[in-house]
């Protein structure tokens, strides 16, 4: 895969973002394995632009590291500076599943309560029913009633 091509401003600007970023990654002596490039696909994925330490004291070979990385996982090239390597790559779209079995969420619900003189305002209340309550008719919040199971089915 190319790695992605960007303005000498736009890398700038992103350079300027990973600055006070810690590593994620950490290569050590035995080099670009393929768990190395898994853990960097990963992080990516989950933060776009990220800093690799590369415990290598050479120079080529960190460079090396920088293009085969770069190549592979379609990534582009931020920064090189001593042992530091950025790269940076858009993070994908999360697609939302849909559960079928999801109960259904918290909602409000306007209580009116009105008072026993006629004359006065109903006192308006806002309560928050959860998916396992239900709303009595006085207005009250009440969970929802656990069906028991019978003691002599269940020793059958």
């Amino acid at each position: 895969m190319p790695q992605i091509q960007l303005t000498p401003a736009q890398r700038k600007v992103h350079r300027a973002e990973a600055h006070h970023l810690d590593p994620v990654v950490l290569v050590g002596g035995d080099g670009l394995t393929a768990a190395v490039k898994k853990e960097v696909d990963a992080a990516l994925k989950a933060h776009g632009l990220i800093k690799i330490r590369v415990f290598s004291d050479d120079r080529s070979s960190r460079e090396a590291m920088l293009q085969t990385l770069t190549d592979e996982l379609d990534a582009a090239p931020i920064q090189h500076i001593g042992k530091l390597l950025v790269l940076w790559r858009p993070v994908p779209e999360k697609q939302k599943v849909a559960d079928e079995d999801r109960m259904p969420g918290p909602r409000d619900v306007k209580v009116l309560k009105f008072s026993k003189r006629g004359g006065q305002k109903p006192e308006v209340k806002v309560v928050r029913v959860l998916g396992n309550q239900r709303l009595t008719p006085g207005g009250q919040v009440k969970r929802a009633k656990v069906l028991k199971k019978s003691i002599k089915k269940s020793a059958r």
